[in-house]
């Protein structure tokens, strides 16, 4: 409706309503979010995290009415009818903008359970939404080094332990477990520096997801591969903010996950590790043959 007004009148706008968005719902969340800190009651809780859950889904769903609202944007996507509410996904996607978790925001919200993804232990202090992220019980992981774990030797394994005290949380309520396996957003320069196998895509780093099957591997049957593609080239978040992103493809496969995948220590199982490497790089050469037919010119 408003997509005729200058972009730039279109970004300004809609950092206006994604503030206003994001801060009113934040506030409402942090009432249930504080009430699951002081009241130790799993049950309770498990109710807090349903209220917490259904607050997020109606921020996306404002976040997605500014979209339609302001932007012109074309989106193609196939396989959302394939995703259930009540299921325990592993969710890998390729990574190319900041656009990405909101198109899948987009896509996702109220289809599948909420997404949660694993971030690093510091944003819990980001103003506002630190205090959300931790309501919704997104997994904070504090990673180390490889030089810190070899003049702390006893901090190996740790990080497992803490992947596996967060998704001990999951068990309770369905949830996404949403995983950018590459690592960082593709750019040429990133894959060649790299030099990734794949034409479009950087080489997938096993060990978050190999970690999610060992810590839920008898919760999560079903892995929902999600491959994104701007034919315009990847935007960036203000491109995005002003409506300029004139198309978004998104396919949507669901796959069962192996049983031999689940279950065992990636850390120190050499054979483990290799199956996982292996699972892996398959489902990345079929995404990178999917990503050349979405971005071949029609």
């Amino acid at each position: 409706m408003l997509s005729f007004l200058p972009a730039p009148v279109i970004g300004i706008l809609n950092s206006i309503l994604l503030a206003i968005n994001t801060l009113f719902w934040c506030l409402l969340l942090y009432i249930p979010a504080l009430l699951k800190l002081i009241i130790p009651h799993k049950g309770f809780r498990v109710l807090c995290t349903r209220i917490i859950i259904w607050i997020s889904e109606s921020w996306v769903a404002c976040n997605t009415g500014w979209m339609k609202l302001t932007h012109n944007t074309k989106w193609h996507v196939t396989g959302a009818e394939n995703l259930r509410r009540e299921s325990w996904y592993l969710v890998l996607s390729n990574h190319q903008s900041w656009v990405d978790i909101f198109a899948m925001q987009r896509v996702f919200n109220r289809r599948a359970p909420f997404l949660k993804f694993f971030l690093k232990q510091q944003l819990i202090w980001v103003p506002v939404i630190g205090l959300a992220w931790w309501g919704l019980d997104f997994p904070f992981m504090k990673r180390y080094s490889r030089e810190y774990l070899v003049r702390h030797p006893e901090k190996r394994g740790e990080d497992l332990k803490a992947t596996r005290r967060a998704c001990e949380k999951f068990r309770y309520t369905p949830v996404s477990v949403m995983n950018f396996v590459e690592g960082t957003r593709f750019t040429r320069a990133k894959h060649d520096k790299q030099k990734s196998p794949y034409t479009h895509l950087l080489t997938p780093k096993a060990g978050g997801a190999a970690f999610v099957l060992d810590a839920m591997g008898d919760s999560i049957q079903t892995l929902v591969d999600v491959t994104i593609a701007y034919p315009g080239g990847a935007p960036s978040f203000w491109d995005f903010i002003c409506g300029r992103v004139s198309e978004v493809k998104m396919e949507i496969h669901t796959v069962t996950i192996p049983e031999h995948l689940k279950g065992r220590d990636y850390a120190t199982d050499a054979e483990h590790r290799r199956n996982v490497k292996n699972w892996l790089a398959e489902q990345w050469r079929a995404k990178d043959a999917r990503l050349e037919k979405m971005l071949r010119p029609e």
